[in-house]
């Protein structure tokens, strides 16, 4: 094979932007090309590295506890000094000036708290949509192809040790699988620019992808599911990994055969 994917087809692969027909084919290439596969593990990890790296500093608790009490202090003298000069101007404030003064402020400070967890949920939601199409993408690709998974085995044994090398991170298969679900094969993908394992599984008729990827912080949602495309999208977490699984099998299913891949992890 003498054509590579390109430093540009690489970079998007990383940052997560490439559209689902690119990433079908780059998959498929990814699949018979080591030294690709290489690059874009290179490329992964860096990206990783590098958002490591800029949350590397957080404030311990002593020093936490240390700035509230010098903001206390400040405010205590801050508040002195304005009753001080109140009482110079005004010759005393009124007791109910002060209460609805304070009643003024807690009240700003609950609209400000309500608003904060508002803009939280509200960009956690939007993050797990964001998930959701791309996972939902990427299934839809993986059954539109036809095409055999990378690695062909029901027997975990085989599927685990198969990603050995190709992920910077390893998983546990569980030892039982729920009733009529079978392990198919599975696949090395990304999500987000980020290497993943695609396992491949069905229920009976209705095929499923469980993706399982390094946990980090602002990666997949634990507990959040949702439907999208006519697919059900639900997503979890074990220990140091995270995982989303999609398919059209009744929820409750899905439900079975994630608590079970879940539980491999402790």
């Amino acid at each position: 094979m003498t054509d590579h994917l390109s430093a540009s087809i690489l970079n998007a692969l990383a940052d997560g932007e490439l559209a689902a027909d690119q990433l079908a084919t780059t998959n498929q290439h990814l699949a018979q090309c080591p030294l690709c596969t290489s690059n874009a593990l290179h490329h992964s990890l860096l990206k990783s590295a590098t958002a490591k790296a800029g949350q590397r500093y957080a404030p311990t608790p002593d020093f936490q506890a240390r700035l509230a009490r010098r903001i206390r202090e400040d405010i205590s003298l801050q508040e002195a000094s304005s009753l001080d000069h109140a009482r110079s101007s005004m010759h005393g404030l009124p007791f109910y000036g002060w209460t609805a003064a304070l009643a003024v402020l807690v009240l700003l400070v609950g609209i400000v708290l309500v608003q904060h967890n508002r803009n939280q949920s509200a960009m956690v939601s939007a993050q797990f949509a964001a998930l959701a199409t791309e996972v939902c993408d990427q299934h839809i690709a993986t059954l539109a192809a036809n095409a055999p998974p990378e690695v062909i085995s029901s027997d975990r044994h085989t599927v685990k040790p198969w990603f050995q090398g190709k992920l910077p991170f390893s998983f546990n298969l569980p030892d039982n699988l729920p009733s009529g679900t079978t392990l198919d094969g599975a696949n090395l993908t990304y999500i987000h620019g980020r290497p993943a394992a695609q396992l491949l599984y069905s229920i009976g008729k209705h095929r499923v992808s469980v993706y399982l990827e390094q946990g980090i912080d602002g990666g997949m949602s634990n507990g959040l599911s949702t439907d999208h495309s006519g697919f059900h999208v639900l997503s979890f977490k074990s220990g140091d990994l995270e995982g989303i699984a999609v398919s059209d099998v009744d929820p409750t299913r899905l439900h079975d055969l994630v608590s079970m891949i879940a539980n491999a992890q402790k």
